[in-house]
């Protein structure tokens, strides 16, 4: 009977390994609100770590090597009875090969996050129906980053994921709450992932794929032979702003990658088109024209 016993909890365990893809930190801050000593921020957060990290998002199994880093940091700026408002950032990186570096890939501010929540209520994801605006927005955001970490992996392989996601915005709908339609703004959660889906932005996309699998992937090699092609990759980001200028996706793609792409050119082997990458990325990412001077 013992053996049979142990024998059921290590496969327990292992089922919960396997159904494991994420390594996702939440953090509610309540402390906008004058009461971050209420027990029920610290339970929404316990609750929302468990609902994310131990949900299976995917039928494919991560080993403990693949699960993604993500984070999302709450700001609760009011609240009364079970009705809060505030802001979430949200955050994923992926590792690069043959080196101990970690890149950004997502680095996302939503404002539109109001939600309802009793204290102990669970938390559960259910496909092609809503159940809560907490949910749905959690949700959203796990699939948006799994299909952002497969782009990096594979041309166009998160596109399942963000068919997913798609059916979160669609569902969403009927909770009324800001955020899931075109009417909600530029930086709303239905643009984000319109965009992502939306032939408009492929260059996104396969831009993902050149920059970290053809680009970061094979520095460990080859330094220069990674630098040319995350400049290609962001040659394919001109394109694309010449067609749509100052996308809600390419402010994604630079909020999360400024700092890394001026790491990469203000170092090692010399870049000798550096000229016209600071021209590329001062034409196409303004905002960061600092940053670009110091490539060389």
């Amino acid at each position: 009977m013992r053996r049979l016993f142990n024998f059921i909890i290590l496969v327990l365990t292992f089922q919960a390994g396997m159904a494991q893809q994420l390594n996702c930190e939440i953090i509610v801050n309540a402390d906008q609100t004058g009461q971050a000593n209420l027990s029920v921020f610290k339970t929404l957060e316990r609750s929302l770590n468990e609902f994310v990290n131990q949900t299976t998002w995917t039928e494919r199994n991560f080993q403990p090597h693949e699960r993604i880093n993500c984070s999302m940091f709450i700001t609760i700026t009011s609240f009364e009875d079970e009705t809060f408002n505030g802001t979430i950032q949200v955050q994923s990186s992926r590792p690069v090969y043959g080196s101990s570096m970690i890149s950004p890939v997502f680095n996302f501010n939503d404002e539109q996050f109001g939600f309802s929540y009793r204290e102990y209520q669970p938390l559960n994801y259910s496909p092609n129906s809503y159940t809560s605006n907490l949910v749905s927005v959690i949700s959203f955001y796990i699939y948006t980053i799994l299909g952002l970490d497969a782009d990096t992996f594979a041309p166009e392989g998160g596109t399942t994921y963000f068919e997913e996601a798609n059916r979160i915005v669609t569902t969403s709908q009927q909770g009324n709450s800001q955020g899931w339609r075109g009417s909600d703004g530029p930086r709303s959660r239905f643009r984000l992932n319109a965009d992502l889906l939306a032939n408009t932005y492929a260059e996104y996309r396969t831009a993902l794929y050149e920059y970290h699998r053809l680009g970061l992937d094979v520095m460990h090699e080859d330094l220069l032979a990674g630098k040319l092609s995350i400049a290609s990759s962001l040659d394919k980001l001109k394109v694309m702003n010449n067609r749509r200028n100052n996308s809600l996706l390419l402010r994604t793609f630079f909020d999360s990658k400024a700092d890394e792409i001026t790491s990469i050119y203000s170092g090692g082997p010399a870049y000798e088109a550096s000229a016209e990458l600071r021209e590329t990325l001062n034409s196409i990412a303004p905002r960061y024209a600092r940053n670009w001077r110091n490539i060389r």
